[in-house]
């Protein structure tokens, strides 16, 4: 890949990027008068399916949903290899470029899950109009401002950063990416329930999509990024709705009480207490659904499930047990 050389467009049931490079995306367009648009950006290992739930529910009210196949990710070329942090904040620039370019003046509003939540804190947690990603090896590096966007829906963030990491974890991690790079590992026995949603659980074991064995230099990749989230996280510099389930066993308690340590006031933080890791897809999902839409709608109102809190209060109570 070399240096820009193309507009980013919406093209063929992908987004075209400015090197070329497509990412598969998906569209589901609002019923009737649009209100929103909202760009979904999925989870590790996971691709665009990841908003086909919540991206039905929304249309029917009034916001259009694009949810695109990370560098990497789903049906993208080079499937299964780490892109760099740089590579996934200059795709969503140039994402919400071509966004914008088809949809005008329409709000727009990034929803991110797990790892997309964590390129969205990369990406706008700005320093000196820099974004926060780390200078790893990519193919681009973003270092021009941010594109404007209205809000930022940040669903259990992946934070989990060396700072709150053991230390042998983070040795392991450097030795088997530096070593065996291209060694595989899979999640599976590990005992760790990512949602509630068993359906949904098994459905994406069956999804070819889906990567099940992952490259320990992508696990330390990903490691990198959760570290430029958390570290963004105090600089957020859009308006934000993050999202955290006390049931969570992806992202520890630990991490998710620093992140929201180091939000500003300005930033909602809301606790379900019986929200696991996939927020958009557990049973409850369309708790986290009409949330998200009232907090867009109206960003001081209180939320329908009434789990809006403060980010102190919400640190405490991560912190707590």
């Amino acid at each position: 890949m070399g240096p820009a050389t193309v507009e980013p467009a919406v093209l063929d049931g992908a987004i075209v990027v400015s090197d070329g490079y497509r990412l598969p995306t998906r569209v589901w367009p609002a019923v009737g008068k649009e209100s929103y648009v909202i760009v979904g950006l999925h989870g590790f290992n996971d691709y665009s399916s990841a908003f086909a739930m919540p991206g039905e529910w929304w249309a029917e009210r009034g916001a259009t949903t694009y949810a695109y196949d990370q560098r990497g990710f789903g049906g993208t070329v080079d499937r299964g290899i780490w892109p760099g942090t740089g590579n996934l904040v200059s795709d969503l620039f140039d994402v919400i470029h071509a966004v914008r370019a088809r949809h005008g003046e329409t709000p727009v509003y990034l929803a991110g899950a797990s790892m997309g939540g964590a390129v969205i804190l990369a990406a706008y947690g700005t320093a000196g109009g820099d974004s926060a990603a780390p200078r790893e090896f990519s193919t681009r590096r973003a270092v021009h401002p941010p594109p404007l966007v209205d809000g930022v829906v940040l669903a259990a963030p992946a934070v989990w950063g060396r700072a709150t990491m053991n230390p042998i974890y983070r040795a392991v991690l450097w030795f088997t990416a530096h070593i065996v790079p291209g060694a595989r590992v899979s999640g599976k026995n590990l005992g760790i329930t990512p949602s509630d949603n068993v359906e949904m659980l098994r459905a994406l074991g069956r999804d070819p999509l889906i990567i099940k064995d992952t490259r320990t230099d992508a696990v330390y990749g990903l490691v990198n990024l959760m570290d430029a989230a958390l570290e963004a996280s105090s600089r957020l510099s859009v308006p934000a709705l993050v999202l955290y389930g006390e049931k969570d066993e992806i992202i520890p308690r630990g991490a998710a009480g620093l992140m929201a340590e180091r939000l500003d006031s300005r930033h909602r933080f809301a606790l379900y207490p019986n929200g696991y890791h996939m927020l958009f897809r557990d049973l409850q999902a369309e708790v986290i659904w009409r949330d998200v839409l009232a907090w867009i709608g109206d960003s001081e109102a209180s939320l329908p499930s009434g789990n809006l809190g403060d980010e102190s209060t919400a640190s405490g109570t991560i912190r707590a047990e």
